[in-house]
């Protein structure tokens, strides 16, 4: 057998010692940095516990809403809902806003006696949606404080007929999507190409919607606009995240 030339032997040790990879990729990485534990800041600083009413994971009976007979929340009006529950957190916190808002009661004050509210009402149209599994429908409203930011609220009926708000959130709504059992809640971030995506999700032990998971979500790039052929039409602001 004829010997194996020595730079073709230097080949084959050099290959046998990286496995299969590209004598190219075998580089000095550099340095790669000193890895750091993580700085707790303001160690001594703790907030207090929350007060009867601010508990997590506690469904909130509305007062002054008759029992509904059911089956869940058709027919019950969403606008006497929202103010009935408005007024009694205005009274529970003073006016301190820990339970909702000040700007609430005042934005109510818009609405007229008519069962929409009427067209300044800044109270969302109700939309009835089953988020508890059970074949009743819970409604989904919000009282929008200014121009941007709002209070998500969701209502159901319990057994006992009384309604109950599950849900209470304060943000900038740019968008809110259900499919069956979920509710996710979309808002902006401090970078404009990501949205962040909140997914609640009916939590029977507490009767309450419960956050699941917090995602971002990416934002579409800006399109050709309305019109052009584009998926994602922009009105000259740039780039939005779409509901």
């Amino acid at each position: 057998m004829r010997p194996i030339p020595q730079h073709v032997g230097a080949l084959l040790a050099l290959f046998v010692l990286t496995g299969c990879a590209d004598v190219e990729g075998l580089k000095d990485a550099g340095d790669l940095g000193t890895v750091h534990a993580p700085q707790t800041l303001w160690k001594e600083f703790r907030p207090d516990p929350p007060e009867p009413g601010q508990q997590p994971g506690t469904a909130a009976v509305v007062p002054g809403i008759p029992k509904v007979a059911g089956p869940g929340m058709r027919g019950v009006n969403a606008l006497s809902v929202v103010r009935a529950d408005v007024t009694a957190a205005v009274a529970q916190d003073g006016g301190t806003g820990r339970l909702v808002d000040p700007r609430a009661p005042q934005r109510l004050a818009l609405c007229t006696q008519a069962v929409d509210g009427g067209p300044g009402c800044p109270v969302r149209p109700p939309v009835l949606h089953d988020l508890t599994g059970d074949g009743r429908e819970e409604l989904i409203t919000a009282l929008d404080l200014d121009g941007r930011l709002s209070e998500l609220r969701v209502y159901t009926v319990q057994d006992d007929g009384r309604v109950a708000r599950i849900l209470s959130r304060h943000a900038v709504l740019e968008g809110v999507e259900v499919a069956a059992e979920h509710l996710a809640v979309r808002e902006p971030t401090s970078n404009p190409a990501y949205v962040a995506v909140s997914d609640y999700v009916w939590d029977p032990e507490t009767g309450t919607m419960n956050l699941s998971q917090l995602t971002l979500d990416e934002c579409p790039g800006p399109g050709p606009g309305p019109g052009a052929g584009g998926d994602t039409p922009t009105d000259g602001g740039g780039a939005r995240c779409a509901p």
